[in-house]
C-alpha cells in the first residue's frame, strides 16, 4: 500500500462508520480516495449543481453548509461526514459547501459506499441512528421547516427496503408472447425467468418495447432470447440506500431478492424503482408538502393515517423512538397549523387582536404518538375592558371549529374538556398569568394537577411574544413560592414503582380494564412528572420533552448522570412499548393484559420500575420527603 493510503487508512479508522469496517474494506476505500484541497471561502459544490457520485469527509480545517439565504445549517470539523444524503437522494444540490477555513477533504466513491459501508451491517446502523440524531425538527411556521423536514426524509433510505415479497416468474421455455399476457394478467411490469426457483434472467416492460414493439425479435421467441441476465441480486435486509445506489451503478429499474443475496439461492422478492419513488412518496416530507396543499380536514385526515402507516414502518425498522416522536409530532403540529387556517376563514373575520395556539400534556411534550383525544389551550392579547366580551367570544368561536376539525382528522375531544373552545382554557395573557400563580399558591390536589397537565404546554401558532411572556410569569411566580416545588415534589411520588410486596405487577382492581396494567399512569407518568419537576427546579424553560429533560439534567447534574440517563433509556423503551401495543390493538396503547406478554417483555416493564424508584429516591432527598417512606 503506498504512503498516501496508509495516512487516510490510518486517519479515518479514527472515526465511525470507518471504525467498524473491516480492515480490508477500510483499505480498499483509502486506496480509491481522492485529496481535495480548498482554499478559505471556496466552494466545493453549490445549490443546483447535478450532485456528484461522491460524499465527503473533513481531514483538516471546517466546511459550512449554507441554505439559500446563507444561513450556515451545519458546520463539519475534522472526521465529520457531508455529502451523503445529497448522494442518496440525487438530483441537486440543495445546500452550499463552502470552505470557512483552509481545509483538506477526503472524497468517497458511490462505489465505495455500495460495496462497502452500507454492505457492512454496523456501519449502516451507525448510519441510520446519526442521520436520526442530527436531524432538528424545527416548527412548522418557520420558513425553512419543509426544507429541514426533508432532511429526515433521507432516514428513509436507511431502512430496509419494502420489496414485493410475491414475484412473477416463468421458465425458460416460456414464449415471449405468454410472458407478455402473465404480466398483462397480473399487472406487473417485469417477470422473473427462474430454473430451480433460482432467478437466471428478467424481462420488463421496457424490452417489450424496445425489443418486441421495435421487431427486432419475434414475440413468438423464448424469453431466453430477450432477458436480461445475469440479474442483480441482494438479500432480503436490502436497504433503500442499497437499492437506489445498485440501480445507479448498474442502470437497471428492477433487483431479484434471494435468500442469501446471492444468483445460487431461491427467489424470495422483487424490487422495482416504482416501490423505491412510493416508499419516498411516503415520508415525512412528502407529508408535510401535502398538509400545506390540502383544503379540507378530511384531506388532512387521509395525511395523518398515513402518518400512522409511517409510524409503523418506523418501528418495524428500529428507527429511534425519540426521533420518531418528534417527528410524528411536527406532522400533528402541522395538521393543526392547517386547520387552524381553515377555521380563521370559516369565521370569515380576521382575528381581532394577537393570539397563540398551545398543544399541552402529551401533545405539548410532543410525545403523542398515536390518536388519543385533543388537548390544547388558546391565549390571546390582553385588550381593553370594553373589547374584551367580543374578543372571547371570537376565539371561543374559532376554537370551536379548531376542536371540531381535530376531531374530524382524528383527534377525539377531550373528556375532560381540556379543550380551548372551553371558556376556561381560552383567555388573554393577564387571565393565564392569574390563573397559573393561582394553581402555584395554593397547591392543593385539583390545582397540582392541573399543573401537570398546563406546565407542559408548546406553541403551536400564533404569537411566540405572548407564550413567552406566559412562561416568564409562570416562572416568576415559582420563584416567589419555593414551597410550590415541595408540593410538586409530593404529588410526583404519588405513583410509586408498580410492584406489590411479592414483586407482583400492580393492576386494575375492577372497572373496564381490570386486571390489566396501567402503562401510562404507573409507569410512564412518575418519569414525566420526575423530569417535570426536576428541571423546573433549574429554572429551565421551553424544554418540555421528557427525554431532552433529561438530557439536560444528566448536562446540569453530572454526579446523578447515570440516574437520568437510565430514566431516559427507560422512557424511550415504555414509549416504544406503548405505541407498539395501541398500534397492535387499535386503541392507546395504555392498559396491556399482562398475560399476553412474553417473558421477556415483563422483565423489559421491570426494569423500568427501577428508573422510577432511582428518580423517586432522588426527589424524597432534594426535596426533604422522606417522611413519605
Amino acid at each position: 500500500m503506498n504512503t498516501i493510503a496508509e495516512r487516510i487508512y490510518d486517519y479515518l479508522k479514527g472515526f465511525p462508520p470507518f471504525n467498524l469496517l473491516t480492515k480490508d474494506q477500510l483499505l480498499s476505500i483509502a486506496k480509491s480516495v481522492d485529496v481535495i484541497y480548498l482554499e478559505n471561502n471556496r466552494f466545493l459544490f453549490e445549490i443546483g449543481q447535478p450532485v456528484a457520485n461522491h460524499f465527503y469527509v473533513v481531514r483538516d480545517g471546517a466546511i459550512g453548509l449554507f441554505g439559500t439565504n446563507n444561513d450556515l445549517v451545519d458546520k463539519c470539523d475534522e472526521g465529520d461526514i457531508f455529502g451523503l444524503r445529497a448522494l442518496l437522494r440525487r438530483g441537486e444540490y440543495k445546500l452550499n459547501a463552502k470552505a470557512i477555513e483552509e481545509s483538506i477533504i477526503y472524497s468517497i466513491s458511490l462505489e465505495n459506499l455500495e460495496a462497502y459501508i452500507t454492505s457492512n451491517t454496523n456501519a449502516s446502523q451507525f448510519l441510520m441512528a446519526s442521520f436520526a440524531s442530527n436531524i432538528r425538527i424545527k416548527n412548522p411556521e418557520d420558513d425553512d421547516f419543509v426544507e429541514t423536514l426533508q432532511y429526515s426524509s433521507e432516514y428513509t433510505y436507511l431502512q430496509t427496503a419494502d420489496y414485493s415479497k410475491n414475484p412473477i416468474t416463468c421458465g425458460t421455455d416460456t414464449s415471449i408472447k405468454e410472458a407478455a399476457s402473465i404480466m398483462t394478467d397480473k399487472h406487473v411490469g417485469s417477470i422473473v425467468i427462474v430454473e430451480n426457483h433460482k432467478p437466471i434472467g428478467i424481462i420488463t416492460d421496457k424490452d417489450l418495447r424496445t425489443k418486441i414493439a421495435t421487431g427486432k425479435f419475434s414475440i413468438e421467441g423464448s424469453v431466453s432470447s430477450i432477458m436480461s441476465s445475469p440479474v442483480i441480486t441482494y438479500p432480503e435486509t436490502i436497504t433503500v440506500a442499497e437499492a437506489q445506489i445498485a440501480m445507479l451503478k448498474h442502470k437497471i429499474t428492477h433487483l431479484c431478492i434471494t435468500k442469501d443475496g446471492t444468483n445460487d439461492s431461491d427467489l424470495t422478492g422483487i424490487l422495482s424503482e416504482h416501490d423505491i419513488i412510493v416508499l419516498r412518496e411516503n415520508n415525512a416530507s412528502a407529508l408535510i408538502k401535502e398538509i400545506k396543499r390540502s383544503r379540507t380536514a378530511k384531506q388532512l385526515r387521509d395525511i395523518r393515517q398515513r402518518t400512522e402507516k409511517l409510524l409503523v414502518r418506523y418501528l418495524e425498522q428500529g428507527i429511534p423512538i425519540d426521533f420518531i416522536s418528534r417527528l410524528v409530532s411536527a406532522i400533528n403540529d402541522s395538521i393543526t397549523q392547517r386547520i387552524i387556517e381553515f377555521s380563521i376563514a370559516k369565521v370569515n373575520i380576521e382575528p381581532p387582536t394577537q393570539f397563540a395556539w398551545l398543544s399541552i400534556g402529551s401533545q405539548g411534550r410532543q410525545e403523542q404518538l398515536l390518536m388519543t383525544d385533543q388537548d390544547n389551550a388558546l391565549v390571546f392579547e390582553d385588550v381593553d375592558e370594553e373589547k374584551y366580551s367580543t374578543t372571547k367570544s371570537y376565539f371561543l368561536k374559532l376554537s370551536d371549529y379548531i376542536n371540531k376539525d381535530l376531531e374530524t382528522v382524528g383527534f377525539e375531544l377531550c373528556p375532560a374538556k381540556m379543550m380551548a373552545n372551553n371558556p376556561k382554557w381560552c383567555q388573554s395573557l393577564s387571565e393565564w398569568s392569574k390563573q397559573f400563580n393561582s394553581w402555584i399558591t395554593t397547591p392543593d390536589q385539583d390545582n397540582l394537577m392541573l399543573c401537570t397537565i398546563f406546565f407542559d404546554y408548546e406553541h403551536v401558532y400564533g404569537s411566540k411574544e405572548l407564550v413567552s411572556k406566559l412562561s416568564e410569569s409562570i416562572f416568576k411566580s415559582i420563584e416567589n413560592r419555593n414551597i410550590f416545588l415541595t408540593y410538586l415534589g409530593r404529588n410526583a411520588l404519588l405513583n410509586p414503582p408498580p410492584l406489590s410486596f411479592f414483586r407482583q405487577f400492580l393492576v386494575e382492581d375492577d372497572g373496564e380494564h381490570k386486571d390489566q396494567f396501567d402503562i401510562k399512569a404507573r409507569a410512564m407518568m412518575p418519569l414525566v412528572d420526575a423530569a417535570r419537576l426536576l428541571i423546573l427546579s433549574h429554572n429551565i424553560k421551553f424544554i418540555n420533552n421528557t427525554l431532552e429533560r433529561y438530557e439536560k439534567l444528566a448536562e446540569l447534574e453530572p454526579q446523578n448522570k447515570d440516574t437520568y440517563l437510565f430514566c431516559a433509556e427507560t422512557y424511550k423503551n415504555l414509549l416504544s412499548f406503548r405505541t407498539e401495543q395501541g398500534l397492535r390493538h387499535n386503541d392507546s396503547g395504555r392498559f396491556i393484559d399482562l398475560e399476553s406478554l412474553d417473558k421477556g417483555h415483563r422483565l423489559q416493564l421491570k426494569r423500568s420500575f427501577k428508573a422510577v424508584k432511582e428518580v423517586q429516591e432522588l426527589i424524597k432527598i432534594r426535596f426533604k420527603l422522606s417522611q413519605l417512606l
